[in-house]
């Protein structure tokens, strides 16, 4: 399988992806990019200070100048990109994949993602084509620079808490621990933390809060803390994606923390947009909609929905993988400001968190359920989208989408995976029984 990915390049380090091809890929990106100045940072793995050394190689072999900031969180890299007015920046991350995997997340300036459709591929050509250009005549130069204080300042500057919090932060022995910057040095967001050390092994659990396993020691600190903690915030390997918990230790859905965050933001920015990714719950665009927003649903994936905010001029979107993005960070991710508005919501209320989530939960929803099919996968979309076109609004933003909430009281979205011959569903009903019924009639036609 091929290391150059829909998002990203990724794979097995020694088996997928070495330093030799790490310093190609650098070579390609400045090509295709036309980068002269590229902020470079890196998380914890064990291979990712190699990496890095391979990938500035590249970059300064033919003339591009580095600015270093070392290890870093993504968001923090993004950060930097902007700031530093570089003409793009790589992260050296393998995310919330296990130990063995690494890769890197390329942008070019202003933290614009470069995904598969809008380059990855294109400098996959000119690595498998050798065309990698001439080494310059005078080598780029590398230097290192620290952004942590500016991105902590910058992160503070969304906090408008109207009292003290205390909270519990599981950074899984990854970049997390880069992230918590912008927690330290004020008295209004105090915090115990879990897995503080770097270490790219990941002694304790893998870094990904999309698997609720790798929650159960943050839940288990707050539960056995009663009263302790407002919330709790679990951070995935390279700190661009976080899963939260309430003040009793249960998990909250993530489309649930997209419709708090933007009530947070609705706040001060009246009449702006905000988008939810096309799986989440209708009570999300339900809530922005309260709050005075412009509720918007966007496609899946970074790169995608980065786009939108860019083309709607959004504040905010938030995606159902625990991403959060920000227009105050260059429209891309920061956990610690998505920490900060659920803190500004909750410090604000005299009910807990559990309670301000209640209201949100009055959907029922099936999640998402993956069917390998023998079918081609698009042939399956094509029969769903042909079965409902005359009886309720079919769009196709990403996958088929299937819209009688008004009048029937469900939604669903069928999608295919890139990678794989699966089909995905989501489903969600105005009650238990019309979301089971719809969800079994949706299986069938995929499984047949």
């Amino acid at each position: 399988m091929s290391i150059f990915k829909a998002y990203d390049i990724r794979g097995i380090y020694g088996k997928d992806l070495d330093e030799a091809i790490f310093e190609k890929i650098a070579r390609a990106y400045a090509k295709f990019a036309g980068v002269k100045k590229v902020v470079v940072a890196r998380d914890c793995r064990k291979s990712s200070d190699s990496l890095f050394a391979a990938f500035t190689k590249g970059l300064t072999d033919v003339g591009v100048d580095v600015l270093d900031i070392g290890l870093a969180s993504t968001p923090m890299s993004y950060f930097a990109n902007g700031t530093l007015k570089a003409d793009g920046s790589v992260m050296i991350t393998a995310s919330h994949n296990t130990k063995e995997w690494n890769g890197c997340k390329l942008c070019k300036a202003n933290a614009v993602p470069i995904s598969g459709a809008t380059g990855i591929k294109d400098i996959e050509q000119l690595v498998m084509t050798g065309d990698l250009g001439e080494d310059a005549a005078v080598k780029g130069t590398v230097t290192k620079v620290d952004v942590s204080k500016e991105y902590a300042e910058h992160v503070k500057e969304f906090a408008h808490m109207k009292r003290p919090l205390h909270v519990a932060l599981d950074f899984g022995n990854g970049m997390g621990i880069a992230e918590s910057c912008a927690f330290k040095g004020q008295d209004m967001l105090t915090y115990d933390s879990l897995f503080g050390e770097y270490d790219g092994d990941f002694p304790n659990h893998p870094a990904n809060p999309l698997e609720t396993e790798t929650l159960a020691d943050l839940q288990k600190l707050i539960k056995d803390n009663p009263g302790k903690y407002a919330f709790g915030v679990a951070y995935d390997g390279d700190a661009d994606r976080a899963g939260f918990i309430d003040e009793k230790g249960d998990i909250i859905a993530m489309d649930f923390i997209t419709a708090l965050v933007s009530q947070d933001l609705l706040k001060t920015n009246p009449g702006a947009a905000c988008f939810y990714d096309l799986r989440s719950t209708k009570a999300a665009d339900e809530a922005i909609s309260e709050a005075g927003g412009r509720p918007m649903m966007s496609r899946v994936g970074h790169s995608f929905i980065k786009a939108q905010m860019r083309e709607n001029d959004a504040i905010f979107a938030g995606e159902l993988s625990g991403h959060y993005y920000f227009k105050a960070n260059f429209t891309a991710e920061s956990s610690s400001m998505a920490t900060y508005a659920l803190a500004n919501i909750v410090s604000a209320s005299d009910k807990p968190l559990s309670e301000l989530i209640a209201p949100l939960r009055k959907y029922f929803q099936s999640g998402e359920i993956n069917t390998r099919t023998t079918t081609p996968p698009a042939e399956v979309l094509a029969k769903i989208k042909a079965k409902y076109a005359g009886s309720a609004k079919v769009f196709e933003l990403d996958g088929v989408s299937v819209d009688a909430w008004e009048t029937e009281g469900w939604w669903a979205n069928v999608r295919m995976s890139n990678t794989e011959p699966l089909v995905r569903l989501n489903l969600e009903g105005k009650t238990k029984d019309i979301m089971e019924a719809k969800r079994d009639e949706f299986l069938a036609q995929i499984r047949a």
